[in-house]
């Protein structure tokens, strides 16, 4: 997030999330569904740890949403930094690690700093710095103003240590 309004999107996101309900996803009022199994909760859960342990601060959430179920809580970290797991690893739970940087090169090389590169969004009034931005972005899929680029329909992979290809491809087939 650009220093300049870091603080005040910190607040206007805290807003969202406190507004997301957590539970069983058939319900038509939720928001947010379970993890997929206990090891994705212990991830999760880890990475926070992880980050607090290195001076980050949770914003909001940050833990089991119900004791002894799959539901976490959504979760805004603050103060977070490159080399915290949360930022080197894919979490592949709801938390939002929010660092905040200066420049487009910051921006882009924070990104792409690391070994992963499944998908990353970027929000952008200026249509030429979408087009430089996600060029130069090393990852599977950018969305540039939108939060949901996938599609049952459409193969999706990562590059560099993401994924081992996409759905459509022969590796999908033999997957099949």
């Amino acid at each position: 997030v650009h220093r300049k309004v870091y603080a005040e999107f910190v607040q206007k996101l805290v807003q969202k999330v406190l507004e997301l309900k957590v539970g069983n996803g058939t319900e038509s009022t939720v928001t947010q569904g379970p993890l997929i199994n206990q090891r994705a909760i212990d991830k999760v859960a880890a990475h926070i740890a992880d980050a607090i342990a290195q001076g980050a601060n949770v914003a909001v959430g940050g833990k089991v949403a119900q004791p002894g179920t799959l539901y976490f809580q959504p979760t805004i970290l603050t103060d977070v930094t490159p080399s915290m797991r949360v930022c080197q690893e894919e979490t592949f739970g709801p938390v939002a690690p929010l660092l905040p940087f200066d420049s487009e090169e910051e921006a882009i090389c924070l990104a792409n700093q690391t070994r992963y590169g499944l998908a990353g969004y970027f929000y952008t009034r200026d249509l030429n710095k979408a087009f430089r931005v996600a060029e130069k972005l090393e990852l599977g899929a950018v969305g540039v103003n939108e939060a949901v680029i996938s599609s049952e329909s459409v193969p999706i992979g990562g590059v560099k240590e993401s994924g081992i290809g996409r759905e459509g491809a022969s590796q999908g087939i033999e997957e099949f």
